[in-house]
């Protein structure tokens, strides 16, 4: 009898990425929590990459959720050519447009006025915990972000693991939020300040969607706490003070530390993270230092969420996050 048949979904994907890094010797990963995160190893990300070994990197990340390379010092092109074995490719950002002459590329900087295609305000009004572009219908399946300009402390990046958290609920909290479904708004919250630029931008390109509470993830079948404090403003049906409280128990709870991992950048470091199973936080200690950041990220198409009741996502207002087209995509 095969013993594997009632294993966990976990379980699978460890079974996964074992059989794949066996066929791929020369790669390792290295878990770096217990929860999340896998630095790899014994690849070189500015050639193309074997069918093996690509399929190695995909298993350990959806393993990990959130994978890291070192001394990886890929061009612009290199980065679109890595991140294109992957999907297809979105956009640089739906509100705040791409690199000049990539499509596909973001440019996240201490002061963000690198985008010719247009710019944010030097500094956003907000940063926290927050899934890339969840007020999206389709939000993202993945992200891969490009160290270049690294100052030489601070700066760090965190990921959370939001099947963990979700796993760490008790029994009728999951029974409970399984039915529920919140708004995801691409706005700044109340109180927060922000330039006649970018509330500009935000007008002209607003992104609002219904997400469930819970989704299954396509890929493993997880069930992932789907909340996105940067974006996700209210549940839906409930009071306003119902939803407020319930979504700051959620929020405070996902990002325990257990379920987190804390990646210090170099030059020519690549975090490649699934966008469907994690939320991440921007440094803040990066503007009390002298010295500049830049990265570059690029990310990948996804599909509209499904929840654990079977009920998909609704679009509210905007467009789908598509791929992105042109010459230097």
């Amino acid at each position: 009898m095969n013993m594997r048949l009632n294993a966990s979904p976990q379980q699978l994907l460890t079974d996964r990425l074992q059989t794949a890094l066996e066929a791929t010797p020369h790669i390792s990963a290295v878990p770096q929590s217990a929860h999340i995160g896998a630095l790899i190893g014994g690849v070189d990300l500015s050639q193309p990459l074997s069918a093996a070994e690509i399929h190695s990197i995909r298993s350990a990340l959806l393993r990990w959720k959130v994978v890291f390379f070192r001394e990886q010092h890929l061009s612009h092109a290199q980065h679109v050519a890595f991140a294109r074995q992957f999907g297809e490719l979105t956009i640089g950002h739906p509100v705040f447009g791409h690199v000049e002459g990539h499509p596909a590329l973001y440019s996240i900087a201490k002061h963000r006025r690198a985008n010719s295609h247009g710019s944010e305000p030097e500094r956003r009004p907000w940063s926290g915990w927050h899934a890339d572009v969840t007020a999206a219908h389709n939000p993202p399946a993945a992200s891969i972000l490009r160290g270049v300009t690294i100052p030489p402390y601070g700066g760090d990046t965190q990921w959370t693991n939001l099947v963990a958290a979700y796993e760490a609920l008790s029994e009728p909290l999951k029974a409970f939020l399984q039915g529920l479904r919140g708004e995801h708004r691409f706005s700044p919250p109340a109180g927060a300040s922000a330039t006649a630029e970018y509330l500009e931008l935000v007008k002209n390109n607003t992104l609002v969607s219904e997400h469930p509470l819970v989704t299954v993830h396509p890929e493993t079948g997880e069930q992932v706490l789907y909340i996105s404090p940067g974006f996700l403003k209210s549940i839906s049906g409930l009071r306003t003070r119902e939803s407020r409280v319930l979504l700051e128990l959620l929020w405070e709870h996902a990002v325990a530390s257990e379920f987190t991992v804390r990646f210090k950048w170099e030059p020519g470091s690549i975090a490649f993270w699934d966008n469907r199973s994690t939320a991440h936080v921007a440094p803040q200690d990066i503007f009390a230092l002298e010295y500049d950041r830049q990265l570059y990220r690029s990310t990948l198409v996804g599909q509209v969420p499904v929840g654990a009741d079977g009920r998909a996502s609704a679009a509210i207002q905007g467009d789908p996050v598509l791929a992105a087209h042109g010459a230097a995509y």
